[in-house]
């Protein structure tokens, strides 16, 4: 297989939904990332073999192609819109690097995007004529109505069994908001500045007695996820460039390159997804003769507290290594967008790692699904 190499890794603000970006089509949101890439690699659309963006909420088409338009790739570059929920931008980035390493492409744009502000009304058709349409907020994830729960009800369940009270979990969350406070200058030079914001909006100092008085959001047994658990309904894009070893010897001197040592995709108990990880990630453990302690930056997706603390408690995740920008739970979770904003994290948060250091990034989906890909510094 061919070497594969991320050398370029920008994204938006995270906005809230109905926030900054309230009026924001998925082009308004892509489109300045894409062009930010061009200006930082100094490659032209023109080198571009294909663009694949992951997307969960846009309700049908192809977003990718009105993106890849809209930023002046050329009309001969094909572009991809694919949808595996949370995991969509990860995914993305995963399916450009197999293109690469086959030796299919020497340049891809990959990543993802989410306008949860803009995003389509959904209903069901109604079966007579006369009846009116089923709005629907989500689709079903499973075909088990009675192993298909809300994601928040999934967490909650997940607090039950493992007793995760709300004390530890604000505590996360408290953590994440500190962390991405502290982080906030370094942070600023991967977003590109859109709409008045230069920075995510959601982060803000949280403390104690405010985490406590956010109301719960789900209960299960006894247990429950709140507020300040929960990673907030957001918009935002994030896009990476990579290429190949031959394109990499054609662009400038000093271009910092992050080589792809390996990804894998996978599924849990498809009433679980917080549970997805564990398994997911072991796997790549076990394939690529890696575990917790080899790795230099590990950016784990908060889309709430109790999943966080479960799954690097049970891969033994050093915290020290963990989210050290902060997490979901500090930005939002625009879900098409999020994973590919744990990977423009990564390249970031590396940037001053020793070579030959390591990076993890993970994210699970609805269905009970997980992806996890390894970079080398």
């Amino acid at each position: 297989m061919n070497p594969v190499y991320l050398v370029a890794a920008r994204r938006t603000p995270v906005a809230p939904v109905n926030g900054a970006f309230k009026t924001l089509e998925v082009s308004d949101l892509a489109v300045p990332v894409i062009q930010a890439l061009m200006t930082d690699t100094g490659l032209n659309p023109g080198q571009i073999d294909q663009l694949i963006l992951g997307n969960a909420l846009y309700g049908g088409g192809n977003p990718a192609r009105l993106v890849a338009l809209a930023a002046g790739l050329p009309e001969s570059v094909p572009a991809l819109t694919l949808d595996t929920q949370c995991c969509s931008g990860l995914d993305a980035l995963r399916l450009g690097a197999q293109a690469i390493a086959s030796g299919q492409a020497d340049a891809i744009l990959a990543g993802g995007v989410e306008s949860t502000s803009r995003r389509a009304l959904r209903a069901h058709r109604p079966i007579n004529r006369d009846a009116a349409p089923e709005y629907y907020e989500r689709p079903a994830f499973t075909p088990w109505p009675d192993r298909d729960p809300d994601m928040a009800d999934s967490a909650a369940r997940l607090a039950h069994e493992h007793g995760i009270g709300l004390d530890p979990q604000n505590t996360w969350a408290i953590d994440s908001h500190a962390k991405a406070l502290a982080a906030r200058e370094r942070v600023s030079h991967e977003c590109v500045p859109l709409a008045g914001l230069s920075a995510d909006a959601a982060t803000r100092p949280l403390s104690e007695r405010l985490a406590n008085r956010t109301p719960k959001v789900a209960e299960w047994q006894g247990a429950a996820i709140n507020v300040a658990g929960t990673a907030l309904q957001a918009d935002a894009a994030a896009v990476c460039l990579l290429v190949s070893e031959a394109m990499l010897a054609r662009m400038p001197a000093g271009t910092r390159a992050m080589r792809w040592v390996a990804d894998v995709s996978g599924g849990g108990p498809a009433d679980s997804p917080p549970w997805a990880i564990v398994p997911v990630v072991q796997r790549l453990f076990e394939r690529n003769g890696l575990n917790a302690d080899h790795f230099h930056r590990i950016e784990l997706m908060e889309a709430y507290a109790v999943q966080a603390i479960v799954n690097a408690h049970q891969l033994g995740l050093p915290l020290d290594k963990l989210n050290q920008g902060g997490g979901a739970l500090a930005r939002g979770h625009p879900i098409g967008a999020s994973g590919a904003i744990l990977a423009v994290r990564a390249y970031h948060e590396m940037a001053s790692a020793p070579k030959g250091s390591l990076a993890l990034a993970a994210i699970a989906a609805a269905g009970g699904l997980a992806s996890a890909v390894v970079l080398e510094a």
